[in-house]
């Protein structure tokens, strides 16, 4: 730097200049360009040409100008920015497909939906539309904020009184700096009703909103194909709407069939559409098109697509729908700036800052008039005092040199202001005579009626919120229309419970895995020792190993063998009468090679916290290891599962069940002793750890095969073999005892009986349904079966073929009135012998 110059220089953090010129930089776009005011749901380009139109006095009502010479008006005054962005902009406010109620009533050509450009603005002439005269009713009356323009030669409103909640109407979309705005446009009658609904009770929830404002409407008609994402956008201001063409499926005289469209998705471009259409059948995309024309003309909208002759209508719509724009998305994200902000705002947010901003223009407007009336109200008070001392009056004027003494002396003579001395020296000698004294006096009369109804309104909120009501009410009578946009659901919308009623339902799944579900109400009770009825048909080599309950809105947690959970809901599953196969279970969920289903449990709502916390999963291995984890390790559903259970190489999991912590466990051995102790010796483990002894085992061929958990006071132990015999014990005839012993005997396994098949806790309403491996099911009542000593042989629950073994057993609630079919009993030598057996080793 040469001396003696007086620069300062100052170092500069680069990415601070960088930073604060960035967000400088986005907070202009945000709030100057891109994203539209809550209040009146306009962004400043849009309020400039509004507000430009209606200083040039193009309004409704009266004749069309150029639009070129609105376009300088604008741009002169207010939007000093290119000639193009202020043309387009009103193009758009033009266009009867792209504004569900246009606001600039254009004349010449302003584009077409097929994409065609508007005519440059020299050829085309616009003014403004009735309905835009309600943005910019009252303006003059004070009632929003004025700011300077560009250079500070003019003023232009930061908002306009917006007598209609325009947002809504005609929605908006903008892509700011870091974030976007993009809303639907909504029915003018539904959206009054929804904002005097609100303004009735301002406690009002969304979904009593939606009963008045149910969908958004757009422009171009069209259906809503499910109402999922519109809940989700009326709710939390995002979601996804699905639009769909209206096409009809017609018959011509040849009978060939033809899809005839009528109404397109909003913002899809005709023309495009057609010909991308074209190009996919060309490339045999989409089948059973012969030909596609375009016979749209000024009366409306219609695209005719003849199919081949063997072409079914459903399925080619099926494949327009899928592959082109007769289907598309309209992604709704309500972002608007309220006091300068952006903020994403739902269907009540944005009632709520339109009746504020309506409530806010009211008072204004209100405190205007009264200002006006007060100040008319002071001139005819003068008047008055004029009139009655007339004479007077008029001799004071006549004897005065100039108009300022004349007026000084009317000051001190009558007690005038100077407003109203002023008022007098300029009134025209006509308002002497009598008649015009008496209007004089009725115009006092009135004013002063209308200055206490405007104080009545400013002390009472009520009033005004009735104000706003009767407003909106008269522009609904005006402007109201009927819906363009039907809806109609999809299967996405229909909750399980909406379709499918709760019912209990048996749940089989077969050696090989093939898993169904069947109404509980198509078993019957039949009497101990019944041969049964036919059960689940299969191969000879396959057989019902797993049976157990479930209602149809439930959630199954599926677990298997090598320690996996996958979540299902009971109506997922596939539905089959008794003998029917079912599906392979690998069709359903995502299951490993070799893996196989060892568990099943039924729960209810995962979502309710208190639910999840307070109850656990207990789970055993063959080899006799116990876990206990808590219910909310398993209660976030994943497609492909999860780990459950660590398994130890050579073991696999064997049961499963769910206990609210104040259980007792009780866990069988193939070799006839039981083991039982309380839940809390097991402490509750993460989802991924291996567990604790149970059970010891005893020898090589033993093994666990199955595992209680009490929580029922009258509750017996119902132990069943292989070879059909069974017996129900006292619980507590089994000693408590520390977790991992050998147990005690629960029942005698000779080779009469076989070994034990399976273990449950059962009351006498509970049934019983047995399943063989040759697949014959039978069910029959608990309460048959008499309670006997822990150690007894027990009687003969179901009499056998030769080589048929048990398979599997599962207990089931009785069913009110349902009939018992009764079948010819087991022998009674069998019957006999077995008492008397059981007798000698009671």
């Amino acid at each position: 730097m040469a001396e003696g110059d007086n620069e300062t220089i100052i170092p500069i953090n680069i990415e601070d200049e960088m930073r604060g010129a960035y967000i400088d930089y986005s907070m202009s776009v945000i709030i100057s360009r891109a994203l539209p005011d809550v209040r009146d749901g306009l962004k400043p380009v849009h309020r400039r040409v509004l507000y430009g139109m209606l200083d040039l006095g193009v309004n409704w009502n009266k004749s069309y100008k150029k639009s070129a010479r609105i376009v300088g008006e604008v741009l002169g005054k207010y939007h000093p920015h290119g000639d193009s962005s202020v043309y387009d902009t009103m193009v758009r406010m033009a266009q009867e497909w792209s504004l569900r109620y246009p606001l600039v009533d254009g004349q010449g050509n302003f584009g077409s939906v097929d994409g065609d450009s508007p005519a440059a603005m020299r050829y085309t002439e616009a003014r403004l539309r009735r309905i835009a005269d309600e943005l910019l009713t009252d303006i003059n009356k004070d009632t929003v904020d004025f700011q300077f323009n560009f250079d500070d030669s003019l003023k232009e409103p930061t908002v306009l009184p917006a007598k209609l909640p325009n947002l809504l109407l005609n929605g908006s979309s903008g892509i700011a700096v870091g974030m976007a705005t993009n809303m639907a446009p909504h029915n003018l009658s539904e959206v009054v009703d929804g904002i005097n609904a609100y303004i009735d009770n301002k406690e009002i929830e969304i979904g009593e909103l939606m009963q008045h404002i149910t969908a958004p409407d757009f422009p171009t008609g069209g259906t809503i194909y499910g109402y999922t994402g519109v809940k989700s956008a009326l709710e939390t201001g995002r979601g996804r709407v699905v639009l769909r063409a209206k096409a009809d499926i017609e018959t011509t005289k040849t009978g060939r069939e033809q899809i005839i469209v009528t109404e397109i998705p909003y913002q899809v471009n005709k023309a495009s559409m057609i010909e991308k259409t074209a190009g996919l059948v060309n490339e045999k995309r989409i089948e059973g098109i012969s030909d596609i024309r375009d016979e749209s003309d000024r009366n409306g909208m219609r695209i005719v697509y003849e199919l081949k002759k063997d072409a079914i209508g459903n399925v080619v719509l099926n494949n327009l729908f899928k592959y082109t724009q007769l289907q598309s998305s309209f992604s709704v994200n309500n972002v608007a700036l309220v006091n300068g902000r952006p903020y994403t705002l739902n269907l009540k947010d944005l009632i709520k800052h339109f009746v504020d901003h309506r409530h806010e223009v009211v008072v204004r407007r209100t405190e205007y008039e009264l200002k006006e009336a007060q100040k008319r109200a002071h001139i005819l008070e003068g008047y008055l005092i004029a009139l009655d001392n007339l004479d007077e009056v008029i001799n004071l004027i006549r004897s005065s040199r100039d108009p300022e003494i004349a007026k000084a002396g009317l000051i001190e003579n009558f007690k005038l202001s100077e407003i109203q001395a002023k008022a007098i020296l300029e009134m025209r000698l006509q308002r002497l005579t009598g008649l015009e004294r008496e209007k004089i006096q009725k115009e006092y009369d009135e004013i002063m009626q209308l200055i206490a109804r405007l104080e009545e309104i400013l002390a009472k909120e009520e009033l005004r919120m009735g104000i706003i009501k009767d407003e909106l009410i008269e522009i609904k009578d005006r402007y109201g229309d009927e819906r363009r946009t039907d809806i109609i659901h999809s299967a996405e919308d229909f909750t399980t419970e909406d379709m499918i009623p709760n019912e209990e339902m048996v749940i089989t799944i077969s050696h090989q895995g093939y898993i169904k579900r069947t109404l509980l109400s198509e078993y019957r009770t039949q009497g101990r020792g019944g041969v049964g009825s036919k059960g689940a048909g299969s191969k000879e080599d396959d057989f019902t190993e797993y049976l157990f309950m479930g209602m149809t809105h439930n959630y199954l947690l599926i677990f298997t063998e090598f320690g996996k959970v996958f979540w299902k809901k009971v109506w997922e599953l596939p539905e089959g009468s008794k003998t029917s196969k079912g599906r392979p279970v690998q069709n359903l969920i995502n299951i490993e090679p070799g893996d196989k289903i060892r568990g099943v449990i039924s729960v209810g709502d995962l979502k309710d916290e208190d639910y999840v916390n307070n109850n656990y999963v207990i789970m055993c291995t063959e080899k006799g290891t116990i876990k206990k984890t808590s219910l909310e390790a398993y209660s976030r559903p994943r497609t492909n599962g999860i780990n459950a259970i660590t398994i130890n190489e050579g073991d696999r999991l064997l049961a499963v069940k769910l206990t609210n912590g104040d259980n007792h466990i009780i866990i069988g051995k193939r070799s006839g002793k039981v083991v039982h102790f309380h839940e809390d010796q097991t402490r509750a483990m993460g989802r991924t750890a291996a567990g604790v002894r149970g059970v010891r085992l005893e020898g090589n061929d033993d093994r666990v095969v199955g595992m209680v958990c009490v929580n029922r006071e009258d509750a017996n132990l119902l132990v069943v073999s292989e070879k059909g015999y069974g017996k129900r014990s006292a619980i507590e005839d089994y000693r408590i005892t520390k977790r991992g012993g050998k147990g005690v005997k629960t029942i005698n396994i000779t080779e009469k009986t076989g070994n034990l098949v399976a273990i449950k806790e059962v009351v006498d309403t509970d049934d019983l349904m047995i399943i063989n491996k040759s697949g014959i099911t039978i069910r029959i009542s608990v309460a048959g079966l008499r309670v006997m000593g822990r150690a007894t042989q027990g009687v003969r629950v179901i009499r056998l073929n030769e080589g048929d073994e048990i398979s599997s057993v599962e207990k089931i609630e009785r069913i009110e009135g349902e009939e018992e079919e009764l079948e010819t009993p087991a022998n009674t030598d069998d019957s006999g012998e077995s008492s008397q057996e059981d007798k000698k080793e009671d």
